[in-house]
């Protein structure tokens, strides 16, 4: 998190935070500190959902596992061409 703001300042500047962070989405998250240590984070709604989102599918053994079979198969070049996929699928 390479944007930081003083406790005091993130106060002051509360209302005008979420347009930033809109504005700003490359930037992440930004970090409040106090006495120049990091206390805490705020993003957008947005990010939180999407990291809350990963969070639960990384705790799902049972996604996982399934995601990494994926990954092995696609690397070994196991997959199946996108038009017989289409097909298959009746799109």
């Amino acid at each position: 998190m390479a944007n930081t703001m003083p406790i005091i300042e993130a106060r002051s500047k509360l209302t005008s935070l979420p347009e930033r962070l809109q504005r700003e989405p490359e930037a992440g998250a930004l970090a409040v500190t106090r006495r120049g240590r990091p206390v805490l984070a705020v993003m957008s709604w947005e990010l939180y959902e999407s990291i809350v989102e990963t969070l639960e599918i990384l705790g799902d053994e049972k996604m996982m596992a399934v995601l990494r079979q994926g990954i092995q198969e696609a690397a070994a070049g196991k997959h199946i061409p996108w038009e017989k996929a289409k097909r298959k699928l009746g799109l």
